[in-house]
């Protein structure tokens, strides 16, 4: 059991933690037995990472006591209860959540995957006499109806992709990363609760191998809500991971991505699968989404922030006033983000290459922006990060003029840009006699610049100032490879905004 429990720390000021919400689902599930394994008949003690998740999610309630959390993204290493857990929850929403008709869903890519969760609930459904006399089971449809309050429990069959009409107030999606595209969970997440006082829904997965998948982008949003890029406090996010910089052999990394290593896991046979591993490139591959709980064959982000980070010296505007600069200038589309990168090469061998960033965003979409994409852009814009154009699309004039602006305080000799945007804005900076060139976005052109830009991050000759919509793009930034070893950022894989990168990398 778990000996402390701090309040999650996601928690809005107007929320605060129920302790006697959350102890009523631990002790429904403490009723309950274990159906298969060494565990098989024994009650379901809740490990500790499993208690924090409930407490968290289920203890966290809002001024009128409904759930504050809606949505939890679990993702862990393969053996570790996940699927346990999850099938307990059913029962909880189905027979102690004390809705009305309640309608509960375990749905996976498959109905043989989605009946694995069904049938550990009808396992512990079966060791426990109280419930038993109270549900009516349909096996062979893998449905069971709680009788007091008319609640119903079912596996999702193949075709529910072309079904509509659920009114769900509680759905598990087990193994996300297997689901073939996005229709079945738009369909079930989009609006299918909105007539329940607190609807959840559980994803829960092991790591994937497919970027394009919907499991990757929820894998991302829960990333970027637990490590702060995003905020969105209905979703919580409980990922346990051996670090992409990690060593995935080193013993001590396991348990980062298995809390369950060593009692539902026989820590022998990892070690065993490990050694095996090293000798074969596919078994590596599969014990470090298996074990490691890594995406590895998916595209990653590629620059370590740690050592971003460490390149976090200040940078004085005033004390570059007259210094020659380079810019790299990325205009967007018409509502996107707009990037401007300026980069003063050192003028002694110890100093590091200075830069300057500025960002654009129309100012009529910013607060649409930062509720839809839960990324910080008002905070960015009030903290002078992020310049508004008038409008509800990229005002070029307004960049011209910045640009104007900074040309009379910086020598600023070049400026590289994309060739496919904004030829208008390129021939009025022309006409102001500024030099400007044409950069491609090619391997050929990108590759140099965007390896240098990595060894000087990793040598710590880059001075940065921390500018925080830099580093978020920083972030996102994802690099495809050719055969020759040749790299440059996509924007194509990347799910969320690089521009003030690809700003850099030409600027550089």
């Amino acid at each position: 059991m778990l000996k402390e429990y701090e309040p999650w720390k996601g928690m809005l000021p107007t929320s605060h933690y129920d302790k006697d919400k959350a102890d009523k689902v631990i002790n429904f599930i403490s009723c309950l037995k274990h159906g298969k394994g060494k565990w098989a008949g024994k009650p379901f003690l809740l490990l500790d990472w499993q208690e924090k998740l409930v407490r968290d999610v289920y203890g966290t309630v809002t001024e009128e006591g409904y759930r504050q959390v809606r949505s939890v993204y679990c993702s862990v290493g393969k053996k570790c209860g996940k699927t346990e857990l999850i099938a307990a929850l059913c029962l909880y929403a189905l027979c102690g959540d004390g809705e009305a008709s309640a309608e509960v869903y375990c749905a996976a890519a498959d109905c043989k995957q989605a009946s694995i969760c069904f049938n550990a609930a009808l396992s512990m459904v079966r060791q426990n006499p109280a419930l038993m006399k109270r549900m009516k089971i349909q096996e062979s449809q893998k449905r069971m109806v709680y009788l007091p309050t008319n609640s119903v429990f079912a596996v999702l069959s193949g075709d529910a992709k072309y079904q509509s009409g659920y009114n769900i107030s509680f759905l598990c999606f087990d193994e996300l990363f297997c689901q073939p595209d996005d229709r079945l969970y738009n369909m079930l997440t989009s609006g299918t609760g909105d007539a329940r006082a607190q609807p959840l829904h559980f994803l829960i997965s092991t790591a994937g191998n497919d970027t394009n998948s919907i499991c990757y982008k929820v894998y991302q949003k829960a990333k970027d809500i637990q490590e702060g890029r995003k905020s969105d406090p209905s979703f919580y996010s409980a990922i346990y991971e051996v670090g992409r910089d990690d060593p995935w052999d080193l013993e001590e990394n396991w348990y980062l991505a298995n809390p369950s290593l060593g009692i539902t896991i026989d820590v022998e046979r990892v070690r065993e699968a490990c050694e095996s591993a090293k000798q074969n490139p596919f078994e590596e591959s599969s014990f470090r989404q298996l074990r490691c709980n890594q995406w590895v064959t998916a595209s990653t982000r590629w620059m370590p922030m740690a050592k971003w980070d460490a390149c976090n010296m200040s940078v004085d505007p005033e004390k570059l006033k007259g210094h020659s600069c380079y810019a790299g200038l990325d205009l967007s589309s018409t509502q996107d983000l707009s990037a401007l990168v300026l980069v003063f090469p050192p003028s002694g061998l110890e100093e590091p290459y200075a830069i300057l960033s500025f960002a654009w965003v129309p100012e009529e979409t910013i607060e649409q922006r930062s509720r839809r994409d839960h990324v910080h852009y008002q905070l960015w814009q009030k903290q002078g990060h992020i310049l508004a154009t008038p409008g509800n699309v990229i005002d070029y004039a307004s960049i011209e003029a910045k640009i104007m602006e900074l040309r009379d305080i910086y020598d600023i000799r070049e400026i590289a840009y994309d060739r496919w945007n904004s030829q208008m804005l390129i021939q009025h900076l022309i006409d102001e006699g500024m030099t400007v060139v044409p950069f491609g976005q090619g391997m050929q052109s990108m590759s140099p610049p965007t390896k240098e830009l990595f060894k000087l991050t990793l040598e710590k000759k880059l001075a940065h100032g921390g500018h925080p919509v830099l580093r978020w793009c920083m972030d996102n930034v994802v690099v495809d490879q050719d055969a020759a070893g040749n790299i440059k950022i996509t924007k194509a894989r990347a799910t969320e905004k690089v521009d003030l990168a690809v700003a850099l990398v030409m600027a550089l």
